[in-house]
């Protein structure tokens, strides 16, 4: 049990870092826009762990892709309410403002990638 909450604590921590980092990404500009919505995924992919830590990681990185599809796609809905929500910055970093491509791609990079890196180092590989 104990173990669960500290591995809770450390998918915690790095949802943070994460965040962090992606806000840090969209301040330098020498910083490709993509590098955020690849860390977009990868903060998914460790919040879903955090709230369902016992879950394997192929279930999270399912779940986390398909939110962030979800979320991608949900933007082309340009309702007066939920375009209110996306011109605060909570909102428009959560549900972002316009659907692209690119986004989905970065989304599907991210989640590969903290996949298998998450992956190969619970295997001690």
């Amino acid at each position: 049990m104990a173990s669960l909450k500290s591995n809770r604590i450390i998918y915690a921590l790095l949802v943070i870092v994460v965040i962090a980092l992606g806000i840090i990404s969209r301040k330098v500009t020498v910083i490709p826009l993509i590098v955020g919505d690849i860390l977009y995924a990868v903060m998914m992919f460790f919040l879903i762990k955090f709230l369902l830590i016992q879950l394997r990681y192929w279930k999270v990185a399912l779940i986390s892709l398909s939110i962030c599809y979800f979320i991608e796609i949900s933007q082309l809905y340009h309702a007066p309410w939920i375009n209110q929500i996306r011109n605060t910055t909570i909102g428009a970093l959560v549900l972002g403002r316009g659907f692209l491509w690119s986004d989905m791609i970065a989304y599907a990079v991210g989640t590969a990638i903290v996949y298998f890196t998450t992956l190969s180092s619970s295997r001690g590989v």
